[in-house]
């Protein structure tokens, strides 16, 4: 018995709604792994949206070699790990990039709810949108054993 996924399996995986866990090189000091909303379509890069002055946002640069893991918490465990490379980093706007990452977190009326709480001024200073673009990929469907 494998737990292999194909490649169309893993980026369906990876297109489902999960927290993803970013892990970030760091010079002089192990790698940032932290928790992460993410959005991604087959095929595209994978986007998160952090804030420029946070820890992660310092540490990521254009070019940045970053992985990212998201997985299935019950049995049966499944989960996609990828490994990839920094490839935009621009400001983000909250009806272009935020509004749409919240709600696929917290459905229309709650996203709404919550960009309303964070988000009141319409601006989102200082917060950046990231791309990754996917280059390795490695994953697991423990339902097959």
């Amino acid at each position: 018995m494998t737990t292999s996924m194909s490649q169309q399996e893993k980026e369906q995986f990876l297109s489902g709604v999960h927290v993803g866990v970013i892990s970030i090189a760091q010079a002089g000091r192990a790698p940032l792994a932290i928790p992460i909303w993410y959005a991604y379509e087959p095929g595209k890069e994978i986007c998160f949206v952090t804030g420029g002055s946070s820890r992660k946002g310092k540490a990521l640069k254009i070019g940045s070699q970053v992985s990212l893991c998201a997985q299935e918490e019950q049995m049966p465990y499944k989960y996609v790990s990828v490994e990839g490379v920094v490839s935009a980093i621009e400001p983000a706007s909250v009806e272009r990039d935020i509004r749409p990452l919240v709600r696929r977190y917290y459905g229309q009326k709650g996203g709404d709810d919550y960009i309303t709480r964070v988000y009141g001024s319409g601006t989102a200073d200082g917060d950046l949108l990231v791309r990754i673009r996917p280059e390795h990929w490695v994953a697991a469907d423990y339902s097959r054993m």
